[in-house]
Parts: C-alpha cells; structure tokens; sequence
C-alpha cells in the first residue's frame, strides 16, 4: 500500500489546493461530498459520518473495487473531482467497537468503586487514633470499625474487575483485611465482672445424747 507523505506547513507552496467533489454510494442513496483533494480516506470518512449517521470507525470505503486504508490520500489514490465510491458497513469493526465501549466503562466504573472504598478505608484508619484516647469505649468502637471494614470487603467483592485494576483490587483488599486484623488484635478483652465470692456459712448441728 503506497502512503504519500506530507511536507510539513513550512515546506508547503503558497499554491491552491483544489476541492473535489466526490459521490458516494451508501445503500440505495447517493451522497455529494465536497472535499480538500489532498485529505485521506479518514477525513472523507468522517464528513461521511455527518450526512449517513455512520461512525466513521464502522466506514468501509470501496474505490475502483478496492477497500481504502483511511490513512491513504485521496490523490495518491487517484481519487479526481466527480469520482465515485461505494460505502459499506464494517460490522466486525462496529461490534469490536461496541464491546471496547462496553469494557470500558466496567474499567471506568470499577475504577470509580475502588476509589470511593480506598476514601472509606482511609477513614476508618484514621479513627483507630479515637481508641487509643477513649479506653473506656475502645471495645464498641473497635467493634464499629471492625464492621465497618468488612463491609468494605464485601463491596469489593462485588466488584468485577479484568486486567489491570486487579492486582489494584487485590492490594486494595489485603490493605482492608490488614487493617482489619490488627483492630481485632487491639480490641480490648472483656473482663469478667469482678467482686467478692459469696461467702460459705458452715453451720455445726450437735446432737445431744441421753
């Protein structure tokens, strides 16, 4: 495949460079479309995206019965004023498309999830400081916090996470369960009520004998 390499701006010639008009078959109708006679396929197809509602990467575009690389350029193509092409749908392209969109927005939304629990954790951290300053209600604090965090495992159980958010969430979790367990360690033992044992009466009965 021949690709015509452009000179940059400061090598350009003060010359026109003309507008062709090409037609464009797509379906059962015929689409006019004015255009720089040194653009690619690509531009061509995009223009083509704003008259037939076709996302220019689900564009295949037949000239002289030969698909166009969007990279190629009109001209090197020999591509002239009235040419005319033929536009097809790339499905395999439109359904590649769709499931990139689709994994995306997982990636995106479990990226999201993992921030918001990565927030919550930081928190809860913070609060094991309020332990070490109120003893007398460390238990039920520790116990707060300890069910705080296991909701937080849940929640990232929940997430379905591929490629490399993964080993994020792997991290995220061991982070949660160390924290986790060392609250558990810190939680006070309860004492068992303390007081005085009841006392034993030992009581003598003498009998006497006749």
């Amino acid at each position: 495949m021949l690709v015509q390499r452009r000179n940059s701006e400061s090598n350009q010639t003060s010359v026109q460079v003309p507008t062709i008009k090409v037609r464009v078959k797509y379906g059962s109708t015929y689409h006019e479309v004015c255009i720089n006679s040194i653009a690619s396929f690509g531009e061509l197809k995009k223009m083509l995206a704003e008259h037939t509602g076709l996302h220019h990467q689900d564009q295949k575009l037949i000239y002289k019965k030969k698909e166009r690389d969007s990279k190629l350029y009109l001209d090197v193509a020999g591509v002239k004023n009235g040419s005319k092409m033929v536009l097809v749908e790339d499905i395999a392209s439109r359904e590649r498309r769709c499931l990139e969109m689709i994994q995306n927005a997982k990636i995106e939304k479990a990226s999201k999830s993992l921030s918001q629990i990565r927030l919550q954790v930081d928190k809860l951290a913070d609060q094991v400081t309020v332990l070490e300053a109120s003893a007398s209600r460390g238990e039920r604090i520790t116990d707060n916090l300890i069910g705080m965090l296991m909701t937080e495992l849940v929640k990232l159980d929940e997430i379905a996470i591929e490629g490399d958010l993964k080993l994020q969430k792997r991290m995220q979790k061991h982070q949660v369960q160390s924290k986790q367990r060392n609250l558990t360690e810190q939680r006070p033992v309860q004492q068992q009520p303390t007081g005085h044992s009841p006392s034993v009466v030992v009581t003598t009965k003498w009998e006497t004998f006749d």
